[in-house]
């Protein structure tokens, strides 16, 4: 008998449809013999449902209410689980966040889990009740809600598979495992078997969304079994491993893309070694993710200092090197919101030279062009003009053999 906990997010239970059928999948799972702690989201639409009607009650809600609000779209899938279950025969309970036990930070709408109690779910599984929990919450130190954030409900199963020492941590999806790359932008992309950690994390970061990087981070950190599943139809899924053989990995496992990028270039800052942390702090400080950096020397103790962030950061950034430009001695600045990023990620790259070269290669084949490239042990980046995208997806995907068949 093996002990799983069995994710299933907002698409799998969004509607009464949809919630039967996960049901009787639930109870094919029980019926087999195994121990399951299930986790669901919210029906799907439910949270931006709830988060436009306290729009509009206030233009900033305040953060702690917004959480009492937004908790409750679990509330109601979870007890609508439980339902579909007793009526089939099974016994089964709906538990919030705060019934279970998880602990979490007090950093209201993005908390992390410090803790998982398990004593309720170990009883609960010894008395043979399914235990339906409700993902993406949990409660802080002064007993407040909490939420973790988007696709935090991911990050929740993992926990509890964590805590409970779970044989597997099962994310049913509306996807059926982690592809080579999207199917929509690449017909032929070709669905994995296994992936390490090392390169799930890789694409999570990079543009995939096929699970929420916190997730991935806390699976590897605890060394969890997750496997990715369809809620939709039977299959194997893809398993994501801390098993790694690198000598024998692909070269290239998958490839990875963002829409959203943009780009802001200081024109002639001093080229010292202060600079850098003079341009970024005040992003950082904001919360503001960058990416791709590159500094380029002109000439006559001058540089050219670009940075990539997302595009609806942009405004913002450009806003906060407002106070810096004067201190820099600065009068142009540049930005570009055409950008696109793409990427190709494996353990391969460890072992393996010429990733690199053959990816330019492609690309220059194409006619694309580069307009900034980063790097680290097992991804290569390049920023490009988005309408490019599409070519550049499915021109790499070909070139490093990750066809179906090939």
């Amino acid at each position: 008998m093996s002990l799983f906990v069995q994710k299933f997010g907002g698409t799998s239970v969004g509607s009464f449809e949809r919630i039967e059928a996960v049901a009787d999948r639930i109870a094919r799972s029980a019926r087999a013999g195994h121990q399951l702690v299930v986790v669901l989201s919210a029906m799907a639409g439910e949270t931006n449902r709830l988060l436009s009607l306290a729009k509009q009650v206030s233009a900033t809600p305040c953060p702690r209410e917004l959480d009492m609000l937004v908790s409750t779209g679990e509330q109601i899938s979870i007890a609508l689980m439980a339902m579909a279950l007793q009526k089939r025969g099974l016994k089964a309970q709906s538990l919030l966040g705060e019934q279970v036990g998880i602990l979490t930070d007090e950093r209201h709408g993005r908390a992390r889990i410090r803790e998982v109690e398990t004593e309720r779910l170990k009883s609960m599984l010894a008395d043979g009740i399914i235990p339906i929990v409700a993902g993406f919450q949990g409660r802080c130190g002064n007993n407040q809600v909490t939420t973790l954030g988007r696709g935090g409900s991911d990050t929740t199963a993992v926990a509890i598979a964590a805590a409970l020492r779970a044989d597997e941590c099962q994310i049913f999806t509306d996807v059926d495992g982690v592809y080579t790359t999207d199917p929509r932008v690449e017909p032929k992309a070709r669905k994995m078997k296994t992936i390490t950690f090392e390169e799930m994390l890789e694409l999570s970061s990079l543009g995939a969304k096929v699970l929420q990087i916190r997730s991935v981070e806390y699976a590897g950190r605890y060394n969890v079994p997750l496997r990715v599943l369809s809620s939709f139809r039977d299959g194997e899924g893809t398993l994501i491993t801390y098993e790694e053989d690198a000598m024998d990995a692909p070269v290239v496992s998958g490839i990875a893309f963002s829409r959203d990028e943009a780009s802001l270039t200081l024109v002639g800052v001093p080229d010292a070694a202060n600079v850098a942390a003079t341009i970024l702090t005040p992003i950082g400080d904001a919360g503001i993710d960058v990416d791709m950096i590159v500094q380029t020397a002109t000439g006559d103790g001058k540089a050219d200092f670009t940075f990539t962030v997302a595009r609806n950061d942009l405004d913002q950034a450009r806003a906060l090197l407002s106070p810096v430009l004067p201190q820099l001695g600065v009068a142009t600045i540049r930005s570009d919101d055409t950008l696109c990023k793409v990427s190709v990620v494996g353990v391969g790259m460890k072992n393996h030279s010429g990733v690199a070269s053959q990816m330019f290669q492609t690309l220059g084949q194409e006619g694309i062009s580069i307009s900034l490239i980063a790097t680290s042990e097992i991804k290569i980046s390049v920023a490009i003009d988005e309408k490019y995208l599409e070519l550049a997806v499915r021109s790499l995907h070909q070139s490093f053999n990750l066809d179906e068949g090939e």
